[in-house]
């Protein structure tokens, strides 16, 4: 019988973290070794089993890396930039695979850590873990090539009123996959907004819309509009079951993985 991968969880406190951890809980092919969470937190020293399936697990709510004992072959993160950053470290000095899922990773230093962390650790990162978004990537870059610039490209994202960044990490990852496609840099055509008297639309731009309100897990819309037709393109989340489901997959398929910077789109075949 193969040995389960042991897994840790960072920001083990989460809407995503709790959905982890419950279902590492209940996958035998896994065993969760460590949940972590920012100093300070109320949550610090509790079983995590009694959070997220009201039965004990024996693993309690850590907020500190190093009291990790034993072994460790992924780390799920679903939790803050910075926090991603120190975990990162401690990843990439252990040759520990990791799963990121954090957005909003502003500065080009932030990436740049990333990127040379992949040299020396399996470390998958997407901004959205959903098998069926990955596949919406999919037709999206095959939408975009095949029609270029002829058709306007607008994307609209909505998340729920808590949501700290916008546009979504997801959103920004379908206008990269449009502009990429246009053989264009993102920066350069980007509308986000509008607002005003902001004259007609430019031609090969990619406009990104936000909404934010409710409890709305994560919906977007890709739109390719010519004259007389359009093609939609939306996905709609009902459940982060769905994104925790991917990053346990990711998690699994990163253990063991060779030191490089994956995307979901290897993980399930789609390159």
């Amino acid at each position: 019988m193969t040995e389960p991968i042991a897994v840790a969880v960072n920001g083990a406190m989460g809407r995503m973290g709790m959905q982890i951890s419950k279902l590492l809980l209940e996958d035998p092919s896994c065993s969760i070794v460590a949940v972590v969470e920012k100093k300070g937190h109320p949550s610090v020293g509790v079983d995590i089993g009694t959070v997220v399936s009201s039965r004990k697990s024996g693993v309690l709510v850590s907020d500190d890396f190093n009291d990790i004992k034993g072994r460790v072959d992924c780390i799920i993160d679903f939790s803050a930039p910075a926090s991603t950053l120190s975990v990162l470290r401690y990843a990439q000095d252990r040759h520990i695979s990791m799963v990121i899922g954090t957005t909003g990773f502003s500065a080009k230093t932030e990436m740049e850590a990333i990127h040379r962390a992949g040299s020396e650790t399996a470390i998958v990162m997407a901004p959205n873990m959903s098998v069926l978004m990955n596949v919406v990537f999919k037709l999206v870059e095959l939408s975009a090539r095949a029609l270029g610039g002829s058709y306007d490209a607008e994307i609209v994202e909505a998340h729920h009123r808590n949501k700290v960044d916008a546009p979504s990490g997801t959103a920004l990852k379908l206008a990269d996959i449009i502009a990429h496609a246009y053989g264009r840099p993102l920066e350069e055509i980007a509308r986000y907004e509008r607002h005003g008297a902001v004259g007609a639309r430019r031609s090969g731009e990619i406009g990104i819309q936000s909404l934010r309100g409710g409890d709305v897990v994560g919906e977007h819309t890709v739109m390719f509009i010519g004259a007389g037709e359009r093609l939609e393109i939306t996905h709609r989340a009902t459940s982060r079951e769905n994104f925790a489901q991917g990053a346990v997959l990711a998690a699994k398929w990163a253990a063991g993985k060779q030191p490089g910077l994956y995307s979901m789109a290897e993980v399930l075949g789609l390159t």
